[in-house]
């Protein structure tokens, strides 16, 4: 027996307000992120008691219009016309009718409804798992906003701060390491981090501190930045990007200070990645510019990367540079571990070209292609397959030849012919 997915939907809803409110020890990590739009957190941390389900609240975050219309047969829903408010009247004969109407899969994916029916022994779910699996509400953008304006209305100067990186939740990150093709040095650098992040008290009890400041070094497109936004996900840290090219402005006098505010902010939002892209902008600036408020404002960062700390201040700092023979001692000692990110050899171009075009429908042979796309990095195989996809879609097509991707490959090198010509 199956029921219709919107009536499901709104009985996930409903089900999960009941149980919630009769069990105090749940939490807003036992929530969906559906069920935390619907109860109307507002980037509060926690979700108080007792909530509500009603038409206009359905409407607005699920998009359903009259929503008690849908459960009106329904025995176990009473409907309040005063409030447009929608209750359960049994839970048990309400929860048994969901996992009857095929409820099961919202059951395996919201920890509130998993608590209930593991105490049941009516589904198979433990509550512990479920509940790992939810989007924890601490990685939100709702919850770093909140974060955020707090620190901003308590001190204003971290303003000029948040005007020089741009600021992202854990949740709104696009890139997964799942998604990633990772040499086993990298995945082996991310095991590291892991570790001593999970053990933080017991390397500072020791004075185990020199872990956490990380350069990655390789060629455009090589995935850096790729997967210093990816550990924001999987450590579940905000991550905040700094591009040092962007600390010249017109208000290059506050430059050295926003930096210290930068830093400060990091270390505020804690646990948290400081991810600087362009680093070898500093050793461009020591030597070249002699413009002596941009020299400050370099001192200023090297200053403080010595002063923050992942055991110290939770602040993981990841530098990336194109040009890693720019950098002079001073910069490069400031890292303790340097990650390099070469061109991808045949067998991580292959596994990379499967990676992209997993969920297409693509008649090409992945090892010829691997051969033949020799000196491409992974940005250039991404943007090879998207041109395919494009010559598919123009032949009103959504299946991928070996034509498109010919197009593809063509457009790469013609791009790399360009850049590399000399227009004087």
């Amino acid at each position: 027996m199956s029921g219709d997915a919107d009536t499901l939907r709104i009985m996930e809803i409903v089900l999960t307000a009941e149980i919630y409110n009769q069990n105090p020890d749940l939490d807003i990590n036992d929530l969906t992120p559906a069920c935390r739009e619907v109860f109307g957190t507002n980037g509060a941390a926690d979700v108080k008691r007792p909530v509500f389900v009603s038409d206009g609240l359905i409407k607005r975050s699920l998009s359903i219009a009259d929503a008690h219309t849908k459960l009106a047969s329904n025995p176990f829903i009473a409907y309040e016309e005063f409030g447009q408010r929608i209750r359960i009247t049994a839970l048990t004969s309400a929860a048994e009718w969901f996992l009857k109407q095929g409820g099961k899969p919202f059951v395996e994916k919201n920890p509130a409804l998993a608590f209930y029916f593991e105490k049941t022994g009516s589904n198979g779910v433990t509550h512990s798992a479920v509940r790992k699996a939810n989007p924890s509400f601490e990685d939100t953008k709702a919850h770093l906003d909140t974060r955020i304006s707090k620190l901003v209305s308590e001190d204003e100067k971290l303003r000029g701060a948040l005007d020089l990186v741009i600021v992202s939740a854990p949740d709104e990150v696009e890139q997964h390491i799942e998604d990633l093709v990772c040499t086993d040095e990298q995945m082996a650098l991310i095991a590291k981090i892991q570790h001593a992040l999970d053990h933080r008290e017991f390397l500072s009890r020791h004075r185990i501190y020199e872990i956490g400041k990380l350069l990655f070094v390789g060629p455009p497109g090589t995935g850096k930045t790729s997967l210093a936004l990816a550990m924001s996900r999987t450590m579940h840290m905000p991550v905040l990007e700094v591009r040092l090219s962007m600390v010249t402005s017109q208000y290059l006098g506050e430059t050295s200070k926003n930096i210290d505010r930068i830093f400060d902010l990091a270390k505020m939002l804690s646990p948290a990645i400081l991810f600087v892209d362009e680093f070898d902008f500093v050793a461009k600036s020591r030597t070249t510019d002699d413009h002596g408020a941009m020299k400050r404002a370099v001192n200023a960062l090297l200053k403080n990367i010595d002063r923050v700390n992942l055991i110290k201040n939770g602040v993981l700092l990841i530098g990336a540079t194109n040009h890693p023979q720019l950098l002079d001692e001073a910069a490069w000692r400031r890292f303790d571990e340097v990650v390099e990110f070469s061109l991808p050899d045949e067998e991580m171009r292959m596994n990379i070209l499967k990676k992209v075009t997993s969920t297409l429908h693509c008649t090409v042979d992945y090892m010829a292609l691997a051969k033949k796309t020799d000196g491409f990095s992974g940005s250039d195989i991404r943007m090879m397959i998207k041109e395919a996809i494009l010559s598919a879609l123009m032949d009103k097509r959504q299946e991928i030849t070996q034509a498109d991707i010919e197009k593809g490959v063509t457009m790469v090198r013609k791009r790399e012919a360009i850049r590399h010509q000399n227009w004087l």
